[in-house]
């Protein structure tokens, strides 16, 4: 499909959605809007696993995203900001400066070691952020109201619904440049990186600027997504780059698998709708529900959600 139709397909389901989401409860608004922002977390994951990397320390970008977020307002001299498209654009740049710090280090490694890595800094960061006591300790810290252009946002409901569209805004946007980077000779590259590197290096391309290359990119959407939830919750705290944050990153994107953007939006959904249902029905058992649930995607579709629309296309069958 040309890029062109992909891009204004996209704009019209926006605005489908947008208008839709106007008479949605507040439940599902909240629901979904948490499914979009840390689905971006997610889509993070999967462009590292789909260059050849692979992490357990995708919260250390969702924390750096969320906390710059919730400290820009604070800062002195009157350069500090609430409005909310400042906020995320700054949460993800900075998270994306920490990912391109230590890319040269991290893409000398591959397999377990470069994913224990990743997981040693993200734990290094939630001790600092437990310890800190000028970033709230283990409490966290609470985040300012967001603007939008300068404007108050007005009541609760009206906050509720303009995050959400931003948050689908940026969702948006994130998914076509994800998208064109994957059909683009350096998407390409890394996709050969994660079959062979050592023949993607004789055939004269290197494996470690690619695999880092989609470090930092997976840095941009985690803290993309980081700065996004921070706006939505009102809160962050050091748990955002805890193990067991990046633990549901990497369950979601084993759920959705690496070969659809769509996928890891719609296993996002579905991880917040079964943890929602789950904890409500089964409060002590709830883990155990969402692990069931994923062993039985994995038994039936080993490569993901994503597997069911793209086996579809490949052999012409009906959608």
């Amino acid at each position: 499909m040309a890029p062109a139709r992909v891009a204004a397909l996209a704009v019209a389901g926006f605005g489908l959605l947008a208008a839709a989401s106007a008479f949605a409860p507040k439940w599902l608004l909240f629901l979904t809007t948490m499914s979009l922002s840390h689905g971006l977390a997610v889509l993070g994951v999967v462009v590292l696993t789909r260059g050849g990397g692979a992490t357990f320390g995708q919260g250390l970008f969702f924390a750096v995203g969320a906390y710059v977020a919730a400290l820009w307002p604070q800062v002195p001299g009157g350069l500090g900001s609430t409005d909310a498209v400042v906020r995320v654009l700054l949460g993800t740049a900075a998270a994306g400066v920490v990912a391109a710090v230590f890319a040269p280090l991290l893409a000398r490694y591959r397999g377990i070691f470069f994913a224990m890595l990743t997981l040693a800094l993200s734990m290094v960061l939630f001790g600092l952020l437990s310890k800190s006591h000028a970033l709230g300790g283990s409490d966290g810290l609470p985040v300012a109201r967001p603007t939008l252009f300068g404007t108050e946002l007005g009541g609760h409901a009206r906050v509720e619904y303009l995050l959400f569209l931003l948050t689908a805004a940026f969702t948006l946007l994130a998914s076509l440049a994800v998208a064109v980077y994957w059909r683009s000779a350096a998407g390409l590259v890394a996709r050969a990186v994660h079959g062979n590197a050592l023949r993607v290096e004789y055939l004269g391309a290197s494996a470690r600027a690619s695999l880092g290359t989609s470090f930092v990119l997976s840095g941009l959407l985690g803290g993309l997504g980081g700065a996004l939830t921070a706006l939505v919750l009102g809160h962050v705290e050091p748990n955002f780059t805890n193990w067991t944050t990046s633990g549901e990153f990497v369950f979601v994107a084993v759920l959705a698998g690496y070969q659809s953007v769509a996928a890891v939006f719609v296993a996002s959904l579905l991880l917040e709708v079964v943890r929602s249902f789950s904890n409500l029905y089964f409060p002590n058992t709830w883990q155990l529900v969402l692990g069931s649930f994923l062993l039985i995607v994995i038994l039936f579709r080993p490569a993901g959600l994503g597997s069911l629309w793209q086996r579809r296309r490949k052999t012409g069958a009906p959608a």
